[in-house]
């Protein structure tokens, strides 16, 4: 279930999301210049992050891992990106949207179990 195409759409739709909430969360940071730096910056931080950190032949992505790490390191990783999201569209005021987020978040996880047996054993 972990990589079937639909869940892998899925999930890629909660990236694309997750990175909108933390430009949104930096948006409300500043009202000055600094804005425009960090609506930039931060999301394209989360991205780097999410990334370059891959468990070697993991089926749900390319297979290319630019820094191995551990499965548990990467479940960890997804986890606190996906949570992190839902915390920033919670600290820029969308409340209902950020807490649908993190159920979305949660259902997605559930489902793709295969998945997170798969990382726990690598």
């Amino acid at each position: 279930m972990g990589s079937n195409p639909i869940n892998l759409g899925v999930r890629f739709v909660l990236e694309l999301i997750a990175l909108a909430a933390f430009g949104r969360w930096s948006w409300k940071q500043s009202d000055e210049w600094l804005r425009y730096l960090l609506v930039l910056g931060i999301p394209l931080l989360a991205a780097l992050l999410w990334g370059t950190f891959a468990v070697p032949d993991d089926p749900s992505r390319s297979g290319k891992a630019p820094v191995p790490v551990p499965g548990v390191v990467r479940l960890l990783l997804e986890l606190f990106f996906f949570a992190l999201a839902a915390g920033a569209l919670l600290a820029a005021g969308a409340g209902t949207f950020g807490w649908l987020y993190a159920l979305a978040v949660a259902v997605h996880y559930a489902l793709s179990y295969d998945r997170i047996r798969w990382l726990l054993r690598q």
